[in-house]
């Protein structure tokens, strides 16, 4: 095998060596990241919810309430959860992946009820109420899906429709019926605000960015393999090809051949005097012989 042959052998075994341990450590610390990134764009989903259900409570049922009260029908857009639900099924038409859901253990509307997994998220919180947030991962029929959670707690205001049934609205209560949403005392933990995507989300942008960056690395690595061979190929691999086809010449007979030339201080240039030096005794070893 040529000199030049090993050398790019070697180098391509220290590149493929380093670039496994990368690859390994960056994918790793890609999918970290790609899931913080998607965690943090739910966060902003979250305060954007809560910015809807205080415009509703703040704003909007201020100005309904009166309507309500002189049409006796019950409006479900006074309520903070139905905005805040609604305006999340509008953003979703941009972010299809995403589910939000103010799941509640004793909701007035059937829609807002917890299911089991969202029952055990907001019992959590009620055993810790200091507790701010959630994060997991749950199985889905789907595949593996992350969340994020806070608690609902409900304030004073919350009870004008949720004490009890007799204190109710009366258009509430004939459209949703006296059996659920009654029963809250102040500042209880009643729900959770659930925001939830696939886990197949984080992974398609952390197997998108790890591509990117193989790529990346595979170009570097293949321009700075040619460089390399390069360098070697005048600075090492030509100047022992010329030595080796000197010394090679030498042992045929062929003292003719002119010497090395001998720049700097290196190894190379160190071998080429010496082989230069060693020529020179050799042809006048010869020519004593040829005078006896």
């Amino acid at each position: 095998m040529k000199l030049l042959a090993k050398f790019t052998l070697v180098f391509v075994l220290v590149f493929g060596i380093g670039g496994t341990v990368a690859a390994y450590f960056s994918y790793r610390f890609l999918r970290d990241d790609a899931r913080d990134q998607v965690l943090q764009q739910a966060r902003l989903m979250m305060e954007t919810m809560l910015s809807a259900r205080n415009y509703t409570s703040q704003q909007i049922k201020p100005l309904l309430v009166t309507e309500q009260e002189r049409q006796h029908a019950f409006l479900p857009q006074t309520v903070p959860a139905y905005a805040a639900t609604e305006s999340f099924n509008y953003l979703r038409k941009k972010y299809p992946d995403y589910a939000y859901k103010e799941a509640t253990l004793n909701p007035t509307n059937p829609r807002d009820r917890a299911a089991d997994w969202e029952a055990d998220i907001i019992n959590s919180f009620r055993n810790s109420p200091d507790q701010r947030e959630v994060i997991g991962q749950r199985s889905t029929p789907t595949g593996e899906s992350l969340f994020l959670a806070q608690p609902i707690r409900s304030p004073q205001p919350c009870l004008d429709c949720h004490d009890t049934a007799q204190r109710a609205p009366e258009a509430m209560v004939s459209r949703y019926g006296a059996a659920n949403g009654f029963g809250w005392h102040p500042n209880e933990i009643v729900g959770a605000q659930i925001v939830s995507v696939p886990f197949s989300v984080p992974a398609a942008m952390a197997d998108r960015a790890f591509r990117n960056l193989m790529t990346s690395l595979s170009i570097i690595a293949l321009v700075s393999l040619a460089v390399l061979d390069l360098l070697l190929l005048f600075t090492i691999v030509r100047p022992v090809a010329r030595l080796s086809t000197m010394a090679d010449q030498a042992s045929l007979g062929n003292l003719e051949v002119p010497e090395l030339p001998v720049t700097g201080q290196d190894e190379i240039s160190i071998l080429a005097g010496s082989f230069n030096r060693m020529r020179r005794s050799l042809v006048s070893a010869l020519k004593m012989l040829e005078g006896h």
